[in-house]
């Protein structure tokens, strides 16, 4: 690789580059739309009473426990909810330090890798105008399950793609738990933004820790990327 070319810059998306719970209320707005055409209810008073079971008792069973509380409970019901929720149009925004970021890095080589249902993340990068913004945006699941993450092969793909070695590839996610055990005996380099769900989160091993730890994007800098990609221990 020749000393000028630029380092391959990769993304996360949920909560990397917006708050994912957005999203999920975005969603839950959805839904609420849809019961409360069925049954004349609030959509105001649904979408709060969601977001309530959700901050209570996560979001597996959000729908189930409303319709429940209401007597209007039922499976096909339940499977048009999921529907809704999984095929809305989200209106999203990147965090402010990620549009920042992508101003920033504009001139670089970008990347955007995620897993998750394909046609949900799709609409979500969709949503926030990331296919104008990167080179491309790969949804794991559209190669099969095996894919997600940590599985390495979208990134040595992104590699090839760009035609440098994994050292000159920087992945910046925040799932301490997925985002780089599979990448970084590879050579693959590595930056965690510490928020979401995994902001105070501590790794088991310290095999999933990134290379280096931000609690903002504006702390990745362009000395601070070619610094981590020439540390000579990950050479090739």
């Amino acid at each position: 690789m020749a000393d000028s070319a630029l380092p391959v810059l990769v993304f996360d998306l949920d909560d990397t580059l917006y708050e994912e719970l957005t999203y999920v209320h975005s969603g839950f707005r959805a839904v609420a739309e849809l019961l409360a055409a069925r049954f004349g209810a609030s959509a105001e008073e649904l979408t709060a009473e969601m977001i309530r079971e959700e901050a209570e008792h996560g979001r597996g069973a959000v729908f189930d426990a409303v319709m429940r509380r209401r007597g209007w409970f039922s499976q096909n019901l339940r499977q048009q909810c999921l529907t809704a929720y999984r095929g809305h149009a989200p209106t999203l925004q990147l965090h402010p330090d990620a549009e920042r970021c992508l101003q920033r890095f504009a001139a670089y080589p970008l990347y955007v890798l995620t897993d998750g249902n394909k046609l949900v993340q799709a609409r979500k990068a969709a949503a926030m105008g990331l296919f104008e913004r990167v080179r491309h945006v790969y949804v794991t699941h559209r190669y099969g399950l095996h894919r997600a993450k940590p599985d390495p092969e979208l990134f040595r793909r992104i590699a090839r793609r760009e035609g440098v070695p994994a050292g000159q590839v920087v992945y910046v996610g925040d799932n301490v738990r997925k985002d780089f055990v599979g990448i970084r005996p590879l050579g693959f380099r590595t930056i965690r933004v510490r928020r979401g769900n995994y902001a105070h989160y501590v790794p088991a091993t310290p095999g999933h820790e990134a290379d280096v730890q931000i609690d903002s994007l504006d702390e990745l800098t362009p000395e601070l990327l070619h610094q981590l990609t020439a540390t000579p221990a990950q050479a090739e």
